[in-house]
């Protein structure tokens, strides 16, 4: 376990990021951000900075300007699923700091249109728990569900508000 690091804010996590990803770009790239996030996850100062009470469902806490990535902050008060997705051309990497989330991997049946959703199929379910991250790469299908009370702090590949996404089915 980490030591509480009072210094450590998101813009200071956002830089070394960019360091990761512009040394390793693609899929290791992101396996090393990952594992800089679960260090952070550890830090009881980071959590209790960016997960208040009053933290909100989705929140901007760092926008690379070079790179266009983001970190946020999410705050479930409550249960709360999503239904299956992707994260569009962009990829994702989720990671738990409190509460445990049920996270449900997809294969793809049938591809999805403007106009009608695609057809997938659960392959998986595991758990997402305090101090625990996981890559989600372009294309991975996958539907959160949190039965009770969650934070988790997210790096989104591009900031996803402006990037329009295709619905999913499991069938």
């Amino acid at each position: 376990m980490s030591v509480a690091n009072p210094s450590l804010t998101a813009e200071a996590l956002g830089l070394e990021f960019r360091a990761l990803l512009e040394a390793e770009p693609g899929p290791k790239g992101r396996e090393k951000v990952r594992d800089r996030l679960k260090q952070a996850l550890t830090d009881p100062s980071f959590v209790a900075q960016y997960l208040r009470e009053d933290t909100g469902e989705r929140e901007i806490l760092y926008e690379d300007a070079k790179l266009g990535f983001c970190i946020l902050a999410h705050n479930y008060k409550g249960a709360k699923d999503s239904p299956p997705h992707d994260h569009g051309p962009s990829w994702a990497i989720y990671g738990q700091a409190r509460g445990e989330t049920a996270m449900n991997d997809y294969q793809l049946l049938e591809p999805a249109t403007e106009s009608t959703p695609g057809k997938v199929r659960k392959t998986r379910t595991y758990a997402l728990t305090p101090g625990i991250a996981h890559v989600y790469n372009e294309g991975d299908l996958h539907s959160p569900h949190r039965a009770g009370p969650t934070s988790l702090i997210r790096i989104e590949g591009t900031n996803m508000e402006k990037v329009r996404r295709l619905k999913y089915q499991a069938v």
